[in-house]
């Protein structure tokens, strides 16, 4: 696999409890996305989050990597469903720190347990947040 790049931009006006920022994505995928203090604290409608980022990129690199070992298996995905959340927590002595992705595989399609480890172990999303000392829970729904 080629080395991969990706970016995006954040601009940001505003103290920090009462600004706002917009993320866009170099690609075009996603443009002006609204978050601030408020949405990271409790969920607004149709604003985001840096924690609601992280889960999604969880979520989406953990079920590409789910789709791969199913196809080399020969019983390609038909219909999957991951979910993931990221908690962030006070840690003492470290100010607020994401100490969880706690992920939930459902969906149409069985997962046999070493495609989904082989999976979990090649997700680079699910090895870097194990390298920061997070907890990377999967479970079935």
């Amino acid at each position: 696999m080629p080395r991969i790049e990706r970016s995006a931009t954040v601009v940001w006006e505003g103290n920090v409890a009462r600004g706002e920022g917009k993320i866009t994505a170099h690609t075009g995928a996603f443009t002006d996305l609204p978050y601030s203090l408020p949405t990271r604290i409790a969920a607004k409608a149709e604003k985001t989050s840096p924690e609601e980022l992280l889960a999604a990129a969880h979520a989406g690199c953990l079920t590409m990597g789910i789709a791969t070992e199913l196809t080399e298996a020969g019983t390609p995905a038909a219909h999957l469903e991951v979910t993931c959340r990221i908690v962030m927590d006070e840690v003492e002595g470290q100010g607020h720190q994401i100490v969880a992705s706690q992920v939930t595989i459902g969906g149409d399609d069985a997962v046999p347990d070493d495609l989904l480890e082989r999976a979990d172990a090649g997700c680079p999303f699910s090895t870097l947040l194990r390298n920061a000392g997070v907890a990377v829970t999967i479970t079935r729904s």
